[in-house]
């Protein structure tokens, strides 16, 4: 990975053309064909009016082989240590999701540095896996019936296919239990125990105890506050395992967030706030759909981090 730049955006006048009349056209031409920071400044303002509250975004790419990282917290601090927050903090985030434990760490990041001790979390699209963390430490989402969630189980790579820890460890239990309890013939039972490795399993029973952890304790120091933590685990079960998504792609709307004890605040797709949201979105998609794998922003200055050239 190429280390993270940080660029001090343009003023953005109408028209989403920046304010900076030296500026020769080939230059502005070039800006706004690849999507730069200056022609989306218009949209932080406009969100911002809006909300009344400062404007941050997390997006890391759908199509490249980058994920939620540790470095990211230090990405996203030292863009909100140059913005003004006491207003508060929105966070417009858009990811397939990474390390959970990173997500721990900007749910930590955004309460330290906005002025409210909260922060609330805009979902323009898809927030998964441990970006759905970094949402259940906001005080508020705001989403649209568009807007997706997902599980936060962790997943493991083997032999170039993701699988669910939480059904390894499911599938490995009932063998064991299946054999301790066979009093006939033991052969087929350890022939498919020979498969799993005890070691491993207690490693991924560790990462489903630490992903359910974080995400309760995240909910109970924020929106659940006056709930306990066995029903926080009661009530998002659906986003703990995958016994009732079935994958851990399927969407989450709202209406199960809400269901779960979240708070909601559910927009109009056509209302002002959401186009320009959907606005925004659009044009940070394809930013680190095609010319950067991550970037976190505010209107005022843009850190990107993009693969080096050859590992693509």
């Amino acid at each position: 990975m190429i280390p993270p730049t940080i660029h001090t955006g343009s003023k953005v006048a109408k028209g989403n053309m920046p304010d900076t009349p030296e500026k020769v056209v080939i230059s502005q031409v070039l800006i706004e064909e690849r999507q730069e920071h200056p022609t989306r400044r218009y949209l932080y303002e406009s969100i911002e009016r809006l909300l009344k509250r400062p404007v941050a975004s997390f997006f890391t790419s759908f199509s490249a082989p980058v994920m939620i990282e540790s470095s990211d917290a230090d990405m996203l601090e030292g863009v909100l240590q140059r913005t003004d927050l006491a207003k508060g903090l929105a966070l417009l985030i858009s990811s397939p999701g990474g390390d959970i434990l990173a997500a721990e760490r900007i749910i930590n990041v955004c309460r330290s540095y906005s002025g409210t001790g909260e922060y609330w979390a805009i979902v323009p699209s898809k927030a998964k896996s441990a970006a759905t963390v970094i949402c259940f430490g906001a005080s508020k989402l705001i989403m649209a019936s568009t807007s997706e969630l997902g599980s936060i189980d962790p997943q493991v790579a083997m032999e170039g296919k993701r699988f669910s820890v939480h059904n390894i460890v499911t599938s490995y239990r009932e063998l064991f239990s299946k054999a301790v309890e066979e009093k006939g013939n033991l052969q087929p039972y350890l022939q498919q125990l020979a498969n799993y490795d005890a070691r491993e399993i207690a490693e991924f029973q560790s990462a489903l105890e630490l992903s359910e952890d974080i995400a309760v304790k995240s909910l109970k120091s924020g929106v659940m506050t006056d709930v306990s933590e066995k029903e926080i685990k009661k009530r998002i079960k659906d986003f703990l395992t995958p016994r009732t998504v079935k994958t851990h792609g399927r969407p989450i709307y709202h209406d199960l967030a809400k269901a779960c004890g979240l708070e909601v605040d559910l927009q109009d797709p056509k209302g002002k706030l959401w186009q320009d949201v959907y606005e925004l979105y659009v044009r940070l998609d394809h930013w680190v759909s095609t010319r950067v794998d991550k970037c976190i922003e505010t209107k005022d200055h843009s850190f990107v981090a993009t693969l080096k050239r050859g590992e693509e």
